[in-house]
Protein backbone atom coordinates (compact mmCIF):
# COMPACT_ATOMS: atom_id res chain seq x y z
CA UNK A 1 0.00 0.00 0.00
CA UNK A 2 1.15 3.17 -1.00
CA UNK A 3 0.22 6.76 0.32
CA UNK A 4 0.23 9.68 -1.62
CA UNK A 5 2.70 12.40 0.29
CA UNK A 6 1.42 15.68 2.06
CA UNK A 7 2.74 17.75 -0.90
CA UNK A 8 0.26 17.03 -3.19
CA UNK A 9 -1.67 20.65 -3.47
CA UNK A 10 -4.42 19.65 -5.21
CA UNK A 11 -5.66 18.34 -1.95
CA UNK A 12 -5.16 21.18 0.70
CA UNK A 13 -8.11 22.80 1.69
CA UNK A 14 -9.47 24.87 -1.15
CA UNK A 15 -9.91 28.71 -0.29
CA UNK A 16 -12.48 31.20 -1.06
CA UNK A 17 -15.23 28.67 -1.10
CA UNK A 18 -18.20 28.24 1.11
CA UNK A 19 -17.74 25.35 3.61
CA UNK A 20 -20.66 23.09 3.75
CA UNK A 21 -22.98 22.48 7.49
CA UNK A 22 -24.25 20.29 9.21
CA UNK A 23 -27.08 21.43 11.81
CA UNK A 24 -26.09 24.06 14.10
CA UNK A 25 -26.61 21.65 17.72
CA UNK A 26 -25.14 19.02 16.03
CA UNK A 27 -21.50 17.71 16.24
CA UNK A 28 -19.95 14.46 13.70
CA UNK A 29 -17.25 13.14 13.93
CA UNK A 30 -16.84 10.41 10.71
CA UNK A 31 -13.69 7.84 11.47
CA UNK A 32 -11.93 6.52 8.88
CA UNK A 33 -10.58 2.59 8.08
CA UNK A 34 -9.52 0.56 11.59
CA UNK A 35 -8.26 -2.40 10.16
CA UNK A 36 -8.52 -4.40 13.24
CA UNK A 37 -6.79 -1.70 15.36
CA UNK A 38 -8.85 -1.84 18.51
CA UNK A 39 -5.48 0.04 20.45
CA UNK A 40 -5.89 3.23 18.15
CA UNK A 41 -9.84 3.23 18.07
CA UNK A 42 -9.53 3.30 21.65
CA UNK A 43 -7.22 6.10 21.80
CA UNK A 44 -9.57 7.96 19.25
CA UNK A 45 -13.07 7.43 21.20
CA UNK A 46 -11.28 8.60 24.52
CA UNK A 47 -9.79 12.03 22.44
CA UNK A 48 -13.68 12.42 20.92
CA UNK A 49 -15.08 11.75 24.49
CA UNK A 50 -13.39 14.72 25.83
CA UNK A 51 -13.97 17.09 22.44
CA UNK A 52 -17.83 15.97 23.08
CA UNK A 53 -17.36 16.79 26.72
CA UNK A 54 -15.71 20.63 25.74
CA UNK A 55 -19.03 21.41 24.05
CA UNK A 56 -21.96 20.10 25.91
CA UNK A 57 -24.54 22.59 24.04
CA UNK A 58 -24.43 20.02 21.30
CA UNK A 59 -25.72 16.96 20.01
CA UNK A 60 -23.29 14.18 18.70
CA UNK A 61 -22.90 11.34 16.58
CA UNK A 62 -20.45 8.96 15.22
CA UNK A 63 -19.94 8.09 11.41
CA UNK A 64 -18.04 5.22 10.76
CA UNK A 65 -16.49 5.16 7.28
CA UNK A 66 -16.32 0.90 7.08
CA UNK A 67 -12.99 -1.30 6.72
CA UNK A 68 -13.36 -2.83 10.25
CA UNK A 69 -11.85 -5.96 9.96
CA UNK A 70 -8.58 -7.09 8.21
CA UNK A 71 -4.77 -6.01 8.08
CA UNK A 72 -4.64 -5.47 12.33
CA UNK A 73 -4.58 -7.94 14.74
CA UNK A 74 -7.60 -7.33 16.81
CA UNK A 75 -10.60 -6.91 13.78
CA UNK A 76 -13.42 -9.19 16.80
CA UNK A 77 -12.34 -6.40 19.79
CA UNK A 78 -13.18 -3.61 16.53
CA UNK A 79 -16.32 -5.16 16.33
CA UNK A 80 -17.10 -5.98 20.09
CA UNK A 81 -15.76 -2.38 20.59
CA UNK A 82 -18.56 -0.75 17.85
CA UNK A 83 -21.49 -2.84 19.66
CA UNK A 84 -20.82 -1.87 22.84
CA UNK A 85 -22.48 0.58 24.79
CA UNK A 86 -19.02 2.50 25.59
CA UNK A 87 -19.39 4.79 22.54
CA UNK A 88 -19.16 7.95 23.23
CA UNK A 89 -22.02 8.73 21.47
CA UNK A 90 -24.86 7.51 18.50
CA UNK A 91 -23.12 5.65 16.00
CA UNK A 92 -23.76 5.08 12.51
CA UNK A 93 -22.23 2.00 10.82
CA UNK A 94 -20.88 1.92 7.25
CA UNK A 95 -19.95 -0.76 5.03
CA UNK A 96 -16.37 -1.07 3.84
CA UNK A 97 -15.15 -3.12 0.96
CA UNK A 98 -13.51 -5.91 3.21
CA UNK A 99 -16.48 -6.28 5.04
CA UNK A 100 -18.24 -6.77 1.61
CA UNK A 101 -15.02 -9.70 0.28
CA UNK A 102 -15.05 -11.36 4.07
CA UNK A 103 -19.49 -11.55 3.09
CA UNK A 104 -18.56 -12.83 0.05
CA UNK A 105 -16.57 -15.41 1.06
CA UNK A 106 -18.68 -16.32 3.78
CA UNK A 107 -21.20 -17.01 0.91
CA UNK A 108 -19.12 -19.26 -1.60
CA UNK A 109 -15.68 -19.63 -0.33
CA UNK A 110 -13.29 -20.93 -3.09
CA UNK A 111 -9.86 -20.67 -2.82
CA UNK A 112 -7.98 -17.57 -4.99
CA UNK A 113 -10.60 -15.04 -4.14
CA UNK A 114 -9.47 -11.54 -2.32
CA UNK A 115 -10.24 -12.64 0.97
CA UNK A 116 -8.75 -13.66 3.13
CA UNK A 117 -5.82 -13.36 1.27
CA UNK A 118 -4.31 -10.50 -0.12
CA UNK A 119 -6.74 -8.61 1.43
CA UNK A 120 -5.82 -9.28 5.31
CA UNK A 121 -8.18 -11.51 6.29
CA UNK A 122 -6.09 -14.61 8.16
CA UNK A 123 -6.02 -11.77 10.67
CA UNK A 124 -9.19 -11.17 10.83
CA UNK A 125 -9.97 -15.26 11.10
CA UNK A 126 -7.06 -15.44 13.69
CA UNK A 127 -8.78 -12.71 15.80
CA UNK A 128 -11.82 -15.66 15.90
CA UNK A 129 -9.47 -17.98 16.93
CA UNK A 130 -9.86 -19.66 13.66
CA UNK A 131 -6.60 -20.73 11.82
CA UNK A 132 -6.66 -20.27 8.52
CA UNK A 133 -4.14 -22.94 6.98
CA UNK A 134 -6.54 -25.27 5.27
CA UNK A 135 -7.92 -22.04 2.93
CA UNK A 136 -5.77 -23.25 0.20
CA UNK A 137 -7.13 -26.94 0.06
CA UNK A 138 -10.12 -26.60 2.12
CA UNK A 139 -11.77 -23.27 2.24
CA UNK A 140 -15.34 -24.43 2.95
CA UNK A 141 -13.50 -26.09 6.01
CA UNK A 142 -12.73 -22.43 7.03
CA UNK A 143 -15.57 -20.91 6.28
CA UNK A 144 -17.67 -23.34 8.42
CA UNK A 145 -15.26 -23.07 11.48
CA UNK A 146 -15.37 -19.15 11.35
CA UNK A 147 -19.46 -19.38 11.02
CA UNK A 148 -19.20 -21.82 14.58
CA UNK A 149 -16.85 -19.40 16.28
CA UNK A 150 -18.54 -15.86 14.74
CA UNK A 151 -21.06 -14.40 17.74
CA UNK A 152 -24.20 -14.12 15.85
CA UNK A 153 -24.09 -10.45 16.53
CA UNK A 154 -21.00 -9.68 14.80
CA UNK A 155 -22.17 -11.43 11.81
CA UNK A 156 -25.74 -9.11 11.75
CA UNK A 157 -23.45 -6.61 12.09
CA UNK A 158 -21.90 -7.07 8.97
CA UNK A 159 -25.16 -8.29 7.31
CA UNK A 160 -26.72 -4.79 7.97
CA UNK A 161 -24.64 -2.49 7.67
CA UNK A 162 -25.47 0.63 5.82
CA UNK A 163 -23.95 1.88 3.02
CA UNK A 164 -24.36 5.72 2.71
CA UNK A 165 -25.69 8.09 5.24
CA UNK A 166 -26.75 12.07 5.06
CA UNK A 167 -26.24 14.30 7.28
CA UNK A 168 -26.56 18.24 6.56
CA UNK A 169 -24.68 18.96 3.30
CA UNK A 170 -22.78 16.18 3.97
CA UNK A 171 -22.62 12.61 2.03
CA UNK A 172 -21.06 9.83 3.71
CA UNK A 173 -19.41 6.56 2.11
CA UNK A 174 -17.18 4.22 2.00
CA UNK A 175 -15.07 4.71 -1.16
CA UNK A 176 -16.67 7.65 -2.98
CA UNK A 177 -19.17 8.21 -5.86
CA UNK A 178 -19.62 7.97 -9.70
CA UNK A 179 -18.79 11.48 -10.77
CA UNK A 180 -21.81 12.86 -12.92
CA UNK A 181 -24.68 10.05 -11.44
CA UNK A 182 -27.06 11.30 -8.29
CA UNK A 183 -26.16 10.35 -4.94
CA UNK A 184 -29.44 8.45 -4.93
CA UNK A 185 -29.01 6.53 -7.85
CA UNK A 186 -25.25 5.21 -7.63
CA UNK A 187 -23.88 1.46 -8.33
CA UNK A 188 -23.01 -0.11 -5.19
CA UNK A 189 -19.49 -1.39 -6.41
CA UNK A 190 -18.30 2.24 -6.68
CA UNK A 191 -19.99 3.16 -3.43
CA UNK A 192 -17.48 0.47 -1.55
CA UNK A 193 -14.55 0.43 -4.31
CA UNK A 194 -13.90 3.41 -6.55
CA UNK A 195 -10.96 5.88 -6.84
CA UNK A 196 -10.80 7.05 -10.26
CA UNK A 197 -12.33 8.86 -11.06
CA UNK A 198 -13.36 10.27 -7.88
CA UNK A 199 -10.54 11.41 -6.05
CA UNK A 200 -9.37 13.67 -8.90
CA UNK A 201 -12.56 15.38 -9.84
CA UNK A 202 -12.86 18.78 -9.48
CA UNK A 203 -16.82 19.80 -9.76
CA UNK A 204 -19.50 18.77 -7.03
CA UNK A 205 -21.44 15.82 -6.19
CA UNK A 206 -24.51 17.28 -4.72
CA UNK A 207 -22.98 17.21 -1.54
CA UNK A 208 -19.59 17.24 -0.03
CA UNK A 209 -18.77 13.42 0.33
CA UNK A 210 -16.70 12.18 3.53
CA UNK A 211 -15.14 9.08 2.98
CA UNK A 212 -12.16 6.32 4.17
CA UNK A 213 -10.55 3.50 1.33
CA UNK A 214 -8.06 5.77 -0.22
CA UNK A 215 -4.78 6.12 2.67
CA UNK A 216 -3.41 9.24 2.67
CA UNK A 217 -0.20 10.91 5.25
CA UNK A 218 -3.03 13.09 6.73
CA UNK A 219 -7.11 13.63 6.36
CA UNK A 220 -7.68 15.36 2.75
CA UNK A 221 -9.78 18.23 2.66
CA UNK A 222 -11.09 19.40 -1.01
CA UNK A 223 -14.29 21.62 -1.80
CA UNK A 224 -16.00 18.64 -2.94
CA UNK A 225 -14.77 15.73 -0.55
CA UNK A 226 -13.10 14.76 2.69
CA UNK A 227 -10.77 11.65 2.69
CA UNK A 228 -10.70 10.61 6.33
CA UNK A 229 -8.20 6.64 5.78
CA UNK A 230 -4.87 7.62 6.83
CA UNK A 231 -3.50 3.97 7.00
CA UNK A 232 -4.27 3.03 10.48
CA UNK A 233 -2.89 -0.48 10.47
CA UNK A 234 0.12 0.31 8.58
CA UNK A 235 0.52 4.36 9.86
CA UNK A 236 -0.36 4.15 13.83
CA UNK A 237 -2.84 7.09 12.93
CA UNK A 238 -6.37 6.84 13.18
CA UNK A 239 -8.23 9.96 12.28
CA UNK A 240 -11.46 11.39 12.16
CA UNK A 241 -12.77 14.64 11.07
CA UNK A 242 -15.34 16.74 13.16
CA UNK A 243 -18.05 18.70 11.53
CA UNK A 244 -19.71 21.56 12.97
CA UNK A 245 -21.99 23.91 11.79
CA UNK A 246 -19.84 25.13 8.81
CA UNK A 247 -16.55 24.17 10.27
CA UNK A 248 -14.20 21.12 10.31
CA UNK A 249 -11.09 20.17 12.22
CA UNK A 250 -9.66 17.04 12.49
CA UNK A 251 -8.45 14.38 15.65
CA UNK A 252 -6.51 11.67 15.13
CA UNK A 253 -4.32 9.21 17.18
CA UNK A 254 -0.80 10.61 16.18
Amino acid sequence: MRFRPDGDKREDVQENVPLAAVPEDLRVYAIGDIHGRLDLLDVLLAKIAEDIEASPQSRAELVFLGDYVDRGQDSKGVIERLLSKTLPAPATCLRGNHEELMLDFLRAPQYGQPWPEPAGGLATLNSYGVAGDAISHNPEAVRDEFLRKIPSSHLQFFETLQLTAEIGDYFFVHAGVEPGVPLDRQDVRDLLWIREPFLNHEGGFGKVVVHGHTPRDRVVMRANRIGVDTGAFMSGRLSAVVLAGNERHVIDTA
